[in-house]
C-alpha cells in the first residue's frame, strides 16, 4: 500500500480540495488497483473502440445524439449515487466516498436543463440498455454492496481521464458555450488536481479490507460494467444512424468519414493547420443549395431534350 499518500485538506462544502503531492511507487501487482488496471485492460480497449467513441473522438457527434448520451448518463449516475449514498457507511465503501468532489446528478441536471429546458424531466426516458445497467448497479447496491467499488472507479475515474478529452471534443463540434453549458458533466470544480485525486482515490481503494476472491469479483464486476457501457454505446450508435445528418459550419455536411479524418483538408483548417476547405464539404454543400440545384435540374432537362432530338 503507498504509504506516502495522505488524504486531502477538506474545506467547508463546496470548496476546492488542494492536495499533497503524492508519491505511488509502492503499488504492488496484488493491490486492488493493479488488478483492476490489468483486469479490465481488454475491455476499456474494447469500448474505446465502439463506433460510438471512435466517431465521438473525430467531432462526428449530432447534438441530439449528444442530448441523448447525456440522458443516459443521467439515469446512470442517479442509480449509482443513490446506491453510493445508501452505502456510504459500508465498510467495504466508505473510503470511496467523494460526494462532494465526485457526485454528477447536479452538473447533469444543469445540462439537462440546457438542452430540454425547464421541464427536462418530462421530455427524457431511460433506454432500454440503459436500464439494464441501473437495474444492475442497483442490485450491487442493495445485495452485494463490496461490488460497488467497481461500477464507482468505472465511471469516475475514466471520467476525470478520457471524459476531459471528450469534453473538449464535444465543446468544438457543437459550438458549445466557452461558459461550459451543456458540458458540466465533465466539470469537477472541487478537485484541484485530477491526476493527484486519481492516485489518492487507488489509494483507498488499495487499503480496503478484500480478501483474495473479493478483490476477483470486483474485477470480474469492473468488466461488466464496461459491458453495459458499450451496449449503450451501440445502442447510441444505431440511433445516430437514423437521424439525419445535421448540417454543420453554414451548411455543409461532416466529412464522409473515408480515410483518415485528419487528412481532409476541412478538418485541418478548422484547426488552424491549413488552407483551402474540403473539396467533399465543398461539392456537397453546395449541391444541396436549392438554386444550385434548380440550375443542374434545368441542365439536365435540356440535355434530355438534346439527347431526344438527336436520336430522333
Amino acid at each position: 500500500m503507498p504509504s506516502a499518500l495522505e488524504s486531502p485538506e477538506v474545506g467547508e462544502e463546496g470548496d476546492v480540495l488542494h492536495y499533497e503531492e503524492i508519491e505511488d511507487d509502492h503499488v504492488s501487482p496484488t493491490d486492488l488497483s493493479e488488478l483492476l488496471k490489468e483486469g479490465t485492460k481488454e475491455s476499456h480497449d474494447r469500448a474505446e473502440n465502439t463506433q460510438f467513441v471512435k466517431d465521438f473522438l473525430k467531432g462526428r457527434i449530432k447534438k441530439e445524439l449528444f442530448k441523448l448520451a447525456t440522458v443516459a448518463l443521467h439515469f446512470t449516475y442517479c442509480a449509482l449515487e443513490e446506491e453510493m449514498d445508501r452505502n456510504k457507511d459500508h465498510p467495504l465503501f466508505a473510503p470511496l466516498y467523494f460526494p462532494v468532489e465526485l457526485h454528477r446528478r447536479e452538473a447533469l441536471a444543469k445540462d439537462l436543463q440546457y438542452f430540454y429546458g425547464e421541464d427536462w424531466k418530462e421530455k427524457i426516458q431511460c433506454s432500454e440498455a440503459t436500464q439494464q445497467y441501473v437495474d444492475r448497479i442497483h442490485h450491487v447496491g442493495q445485495h452485494e454492496p463490496e461490488l460497488l467499488v467497481a461500477h464507482a472507479y468505472t465511471r469516475y475515474m475514466g471520467d476525470l481521464s478520457g471524459g476531459q478529452v471528450l469534453k473538449k471534443v464535444a465543446q468544438r463540434a457543437l459550438k458549445l458555450p466557452t461558459t461550459e453549458e451543456g458540458i458540466q458533466f465533465y466539470v469537477f470544480d472541487n478537485i484541484s488536481n485530477a491526476q493527484q485525486f486519481k492516485q489518492l482515490y487507488r489509494a483507498r481503494m488499495n487499503a480496503l479490507d478484500l480478501d483474495k476472491n473479493t478483490k476477483e469479483r470486483i474485477v470480474e464486476e469492473a468488466n461488466k460494467a464496461f459491458r453495459f457501457n458499450m451496449q449503450v454505446f451501440d445502442e447510441l450508435d444505431k440511433v445516430g444512424r437514423s437521424l439525419a445528418e445535421e448540417a454543420q459550419d453554414g451548411g455543409f455536411p461532416v466529412h464522409d468519414g473515408k480515410g483518415d479524418i485528419r487528412k481532409c483538408p476541412y478538418y485541418a483548417d478548422k484547426l488552424g493547420t491549413a488552407g483551402p476547405g474540403c473539396p467533399f464539404h465543398a461539392a456537397v454543400g453546395l449541391a444541396r443549395q436549392p438554386l444550385v440545384q434548380l440550375v443542374l435540374a434545368a441542365c439536365v432537362a435540356l440535355a434530355a431534350g438534346a439527347a431526344a432530338w438527336y436520336i430522333l
